[in-house]
């Protein structure tokens, strides 16, 4: 079992290494944050495993579990956000990739691209209780929970991958005619979105009988990968690695309405909806943080996290936001953060 570092301990060292970092990415000509000022460290726990990639994340905030794809060991992580500990490693989920915690099923879902197959684990046991195929390459996914249906990005194979979870069984393919990013569901539409990265494109689709209703396209994007739903004003953030940027998508016009620079490699985004704060992690290690106001959206700083910091949960129930490391001084860590002194609630 993993040990936690205290709380105490960190918050000296963490923000001496914010320091260090922000400045480095001053020094590099991109804007920075003082440490404290935008987010402030509570604490870096240890995720056990070797210094290798880690990839998407999923909480349920309800159970206060967060799981963690640990691609480059084949496990997915479960991580306490109450005791701040790892509670279990799951093994055998061959090259995860993707993880999704679905808290009304108590079920989270993790795509397993070494075998191609999506895996359901009981949040209760934590046991794995089924597999169904995923595609040639499954990544990212979406539940969809009035046709209990689960939408797998197949990046790879040019399609969404459609999974019905009563029986845990493939249903359909749907083709997208290009390389898919992130796949997200949409609860004022009740359609699933899909980014198209080689189109530029955002594609939608309708679960009642998954087919492609609408292909909108992306002025300004390049390999447009990552994608939130922010439903309270309708609108989709969409992250492009191929040009650092992110877009502003009113789902209602179906028009970009903002565009901003963010970190090389955007790859991960998160959402605290209580406060309006929207994260924008990056391969680079730089996560760009935004607040969003009604109908605005205001950009307030990148901040340099840790190397590859390109994945982020947010809970909005505590306002913490969690970046897993995979190499800080030669083992996995849990960043984890909280709104600075600016923005705290």
């Amino acid at each position: 079992m993993s040990g936690r570092v205290p709380v105490e301990s960190t918050h000296r060292a963490l923000a001496v290494l914010l320091l260090l970092t922000v400045c480095t990415s001053a020094a590099a000509g991109a804007p920075a944050a003082a440490p404290g000022r935008i987010l402030q460290p509570v604490a870096d726990v240890p995720l056990g495993g070797n210094p290798t990639r880690l990839d998407y994340e999923s909480l349920d905030p309800g159970r206060h579990l967060l799981f963690i794809a640990h691609l480059g060991d084949s496990a997915v992580i479960v991580f306490d956000t109450q005791t701040q500990r790892v509670v279990k490693r799951i093994p055998g989920i061959s090259k995860v990739h993707g993880v999704l915690a679905v808290p009304e099923l108590g079920i989270a879902y993790a795509s397993a691209t070494g075998t191609n197959e999506v895996v359901a684990i009981d949040e209760r046991t934590l046991l794995v209780t089924a597999r169904a195929p995923g595609g040639v390459y499954p990544d990212g996914m979406a539940y969809a929970p009035e046709v209990h249906k689960l939408y797998v990005s197949d990046e790879h194979g040019d399609s969404d991958t459609v999974i019905d979870v009563r029986t845990n069984s493939r249903v359909a393919t749907i083709p997208l005619g290009g390389d898919v990013g992130n796949t997200q569901y949409d609860p004022v539409t009740r359609h699933i979105f899909v980014n198209v990265q080689t189109r530029e494109q955002l594609v939608e689709i309708d679960p009642a009988n998954d087919r492609v209703v609408a292909r909108i396209d992306l002025p300004g994007a390049e390999g447009n990968h990552g994608l939130l739903i922010e439903p309270e004003q309708h609108r989709a953030f969409i992250a492009c690695e191929g040009n650092r940027k992110l877009l502003v998508l009113d789902l209602g016009t179906r028009k970009v309405s903002k565009s901003f620079d963010v970190g090389d490699g955007p790859d991960v985004l998160a959402y605290d909806s209580a406060l309006g704060y929207l994260y924008v992690a990056a391969e680079s290690g730089v996560v760009s943080v935004f607040k969003t106001n009604g109908g605005r959206v205001e950009k307030l700083a990148d901040v340099k996290l840790g190397a590859n910091a390109h994945v982020v949960a947010a809970d909005p129930d505590t306002h913490r936001s969690y970046f897993p490391l995979k190499d800080v001084g030669g083992r996995t860590l849990l960043r984890i953060m909280r709104p600075g002194e600016e923005t705290a609630p």
